[in-house]
């Protein structure tokens, strides 16, 4: 009788608590829904830039996954290359690779093995390049940037989260609010003294990854930790903010199958051009979708943060949007 009445105890607890009764329910099958749109079909178009003189030589290599884009001059290549608009350039001498995925680097030699050469034992009637990475590049160099800003969010998140939300459930908040402070200063007193650390977290984590994990680094590190700092408080933002919608650390724990699992689908990890067009707009709101393309620019193709700025400045829109956001969900606490 006494198990009997610790069972129904439990079962009225998560009957009476719909959040976390949803949670168990809903946010599988979000995650199962991603997963089944992401992994449909992974593999992506292929397109490789020819040269005019050569177009006629490899019309017979095109096929339903390896689309050949004519170029105007090996020059004009080389532009789209760095735009990241083609994977690889074809001329009469030299196969370019653009170089940043190993994946498609190896996918494009192996279609171009077996068209071009029936023999997978002889070598390639041209000469490779690399427009970025290498030949030894590997797969964890393509993903590292990628990985940093997805870890450097997730925990900046929860950590953020849970600790304005203790703030909050001690009455500490509720004593602040009683002084003349006002609402923007308590939220940006909180987001630069939670930054501080977010600063040091991060700056720790760039350099674990590339100086002892030995990951490739053709950018400069001070980018990296710009970028990364970025990405940190676009997470101590939004784990503040949403914070304000939790009663107690589980309900913000529950936030993340929500809120920062489906950000791994559109951070870098995966191909988003092999994704449905609607999907790709979807990514659009993703915070980790424009931070991991900065972090891949910087580590792998070694631009500079002149030619990142869009995304670092997308970014701190996020993070602007979430602190005002952020001033507004205190109005429940002291109206001015």
């Amino acid at each position: 009788m006494r198990v009997t009445a610790v069972i129904i105890r439990i079962l009225r607890q998560f009957f009476r608590d719909k959040r976390t009764l949803g949670l168990m329910i809903i946010a599988p099958m979000l995650i199962l829904a991603l997963m089944n749109v992401v992994f449909a079909d992974q593999e992506s178009n292929i397109e490789i830039g020819v040269v005019e003189e050569v177009q006629t030589l490899v019309q017979h290599l095109e096929d339903e996954n390896l689309e050949l884009i004519l170029v105007g001059s090996e020059e004009e290549g080389l532009g789209k290359i760095a735009e990241s608009e083609i994977d690889a350039l074809f001329t009469q001498e030299k196969l370019v690779l653009e170089g940043s995925d190993p994946s498609v680097n190896k996918g494009i030699l192996l279609k171009l093995q077996k068209l071009s050469q029936p023999d997978e034992n002889k070598e390639l009637p041209f000469e490779v390049e690399y427009a970025y990475g290498s030949e030894s590049m590997e797969m964890f160099d393509n993903i590292g940037p990628f990985l940093i800003v997805f870890f450097v969010f997730f925990f900046v998140f929860l950590i953020a989260g849970v600790s304005f939300l203790r703030e909050r459930t001690s009455g500490t908040l509720e004593r602040l609010m009683a002084t003349p402070i006002k609402r923007w200063e308590l939220v940006m007193g909180y987001v630069a003294g939670f930054g501080i650390f977010t600063l040091i977290q991060s700056s720790i984590i760039v350099f674990f990854t590339i100086y002892i994990l030995d990951i490739q680094m053709e950018g400069n590190i001070l980018s990296i930790l710009f970028v990364t700092f970025t990405v940190a408080i676009t997470a101590l933002t939004l784990g503040t903010l949403l914070s304000a919608f939790a009663k107690n650390e589980l309900q913000m724990i529950q936030f993340i199958p929500l809120v920062v699992v489906p950000q791994v689908f559109f951070s870098g990890l995966f191909s988003i051009e092999a994704m449905p067009s609607w999907l790709q707009k979807v990514s659009l709101l993703m915070p980790l979708t424009y931070a991991g393309e900065a972090m891949k620019d910087i580590m792998i193709r070694g631009k500079g943060i002149e030619e990142i700025y869009s995304y670092i400045l997308l970014l701190f829109g996020f993070s602007l949007l979430f602190i005002l956001l952020n001033i507004r969900a205190l109005k429940k606490y002291r109206p001015t």
